[in-house]
């Protein structure tokens, strides 16, 4: 799979989010992400929104589903979503249920290892339950959490290798990583690269980062793409 590059709208208006995907696009983006905190300050609306201003553009609605499985993925699919996400610590049930709507409504469905206690197991358990992808994701609260006691930060780069060794289906690293982390997952063998808070938005204030960001996305979406 060659490297496609994932921006994360972690906003929480539908404007600032079509500026900011309307900027991201320009500069060479592949896939839109409706980050969570937009799907809860804007639901389906936003969904429908990016769809209406990018048609033929992959949508991601991030909505660590954990249960209401096939119902969640079925109003995100009909919003305009191509991938939805589903939590590893829901129960069996709810992934199955996110992947029967996956394949009723032709959406992809990501599976996320966020908070497992064995994230290669995780990994390998979405996919014997049928997700397309996973989501090797080391969590907001627990990166600062850890750090706030003066330990080091974990990073979803500690473990990539093993949870791409461990799945035959495509893998994204999410969670604090920097944009030099970024820009290296496609040579850890996860060509799905993320690119969100705190990369392209403020993830204390949840507002787009400021300075020139469509000039350094061209270039990091440049560099990815080359791998």
């Amino acid at each position: 799979m060659k490297p496609i590059v994932q921006i994360s709208l972690d906003v929480t208006n539908i404007d600032e989010a079509l500026e900011t995907a309307a900027m991201a696009m320009r500069a060479g983006v592949d896939w839109l992400e409706a980050g969570t905190p937009l799907i809860l300050a804007e639901g389906l609306h936003g969904v429908k929104k990016l769809r209406e201003a990018f048609p033929g553009i992959n949508i991601v609605a991030d909505l660590k589903t954990m249960d209401g499985g096939y119902l969640e993925a079925e109003m995100m699919a009909k919003a305009g979503a191509t991938h939805v996400v589903v939590m590893a610590r829901a129960h069996e049930e709810t992934i199955k249920c996110v992947v029967r709507a996956g394949a009723d409504y032709g959406v992809k469905v990501m599976g996320d290892n966020l908070g497992c206690p064995d994230m290669v197991q995780a990994a390998k358990w979405l996919e014997d339950l049928g997700c397309d992808f996973i989501v090797h994701h080391i969590g907001y609260d627990e990166r600062r959490g850890i750090a706030a006691k003066g330990l080091r930060m974990p990073s979803p780069l500690d473990q990539l290798k093993e949870v791409v060794a461990a799945v035959k289906i495509p893998v994204q690293a999410v969670g604090g990583l920097s944009l030099e982390q970024a820009i290296q997952c496609p040579a850890y063998g996860a060509p799905l690269v993320v690119l969100g808070a705190p990369l392209t938005i403020d993830a204390d204030a949840f507002k787009t980062a400021d300075g020139d960001l469509e000039s350094s996305l061209r270039l990091i979406c440049e560099k990815i793409h080359s791998c």
